[in-house]
C-alpha cells in the first residue's frame, strides 16, 4: 500500500510540473477539435468500436487525446482531455477540461501516444472527478471495454465495472485496463476557456459557461 501511495505522490507531483508545459501546448479549442476527432474514428467502426448500447446508456464519457509517455517514470503517463456529463434531461453537458496520469500497466507495448476513451455507467463516479482527484479502480470500478457489436450481449456490460476504457493507438482500438490512472479537473485549461465564468466544474455542467460554440455542438452532437 505504501508503494503504491509513493507512486500516486510521485504522479500527481509529475502532474503539477508539467501543468505549464504539456497542458497548455495546444488550447483548449484545438484540445475540442482533437476529440472531435478521436469520437469520430470510433463511430466510424462500429464493428470494432465502442458497442452502441453503451454510449447509449452512457452518464458520462471522457475523452483524452495523446496521451503520452512522458519519461521513465512507474507510470509515466500523462495527458489533458474533456469530460461531458447527461444532465437532468438526458443531454450533453458541456465540456469541463480535465488531466489524467498514471495507470500505465495495461498500455499497449512501446505506443509513444495513445487517445483514450472512458465511459462511465453511473452519473456518481463522474461526478467524483469534480471532487478533486478521482483514482480509477479505488474511487470507481474500471474494466477494460467491449469492443464491437457482438459485445452488447456480454454479461459483464449489464452491472459490475462502473467505468469501461478504451484506447487507441497505431489505429488499433480496444478496451485498456486503467486501475491507478488519477483524474483530475483541469481548472486552469477551463479558466482560460471559460473565462471569468468559470467558477468550478459544476458551473459548466450547470450550463454557465456562456455561449457554446461550434466545435462543442459539434462534439456533443456526436456523442
Amino acid at each position: 500500500m505504501r508503494h503504491r501511495n509513493f507512486i500516486v505522490a510521485a504522479m500527481m507531483a509529475l502532474v503539477m510540473a508539467l501543468t505549464t508545459t504539456a497542458a497548455y501546448a495546444e488550447s483548449g479549442a484545438a484540445k475540442i477539435e482533437d476529440c472531435i476527432e478521436v469520437v469520430k474514428v470510433i463511430k466510424a467502426i462500429p464493428e470494432k468500436g465502442v458497442p452502441p448500447m453503451l454510449f447509449k446508456d452512457a452518464q458520462a464519457i471522457a475523452i483524452i487525446p495523446a496521451v503520452v509517455k512522458v519519461g521513465f517514470v512507474i507510470g509515466g503517463r500523462y495527458g489533458t482531455g474533456v469530460v461531458t456529463v447527461r444532465d437532468e434531461k438526458g443531454k450533453w453537458t458541456d465540456p469541463v477540461f480535465i488531466k489524467i496520469a498514471g495507470g500505465s500497466l495495461g498500455w499497449q507495448i512501446g505506443a509513444e501516444s495513445t487517445d483514450l476513451l472512458l465511459v462511465f455507467k453511473t452519473k456518481k463516479s463522474a461526478e467524483g472527478i469534480f471532487q478533486g482527484r478521482f483514482t480509477l479502480g479505488a474511487d470507481a470500478s474500471v474494466a477494460a471495454g467491449p469492443v464491437g457489436r457482438s459485445a452488447e450481449g456480454a454479461t459483464d456490460l449489464t452491472l459490475k465495472a462502473e467505468i469501461y476504457s478504451y484506447s487507441r493507438s497505431r489505429g488499433l482500438f480496444a478496451g485498456v485496463a486503467l486501475n491507478g490512472a488519477a483524474i483530475m479537473v483541469d481548472d486552469d485549461a477551463n479558466a482560460s476557456y471559460y473565462g471569468r465564468k468559470y467558477l468550478g466544474p459544476r458551473s459548466v455542467v450547470a450550463g454557465e459557461g456562456g455561449e457554446r460554440s461550434r466545435a462543442v455542438a459539434e462534439l456533443l452532437e456526436l456523442l
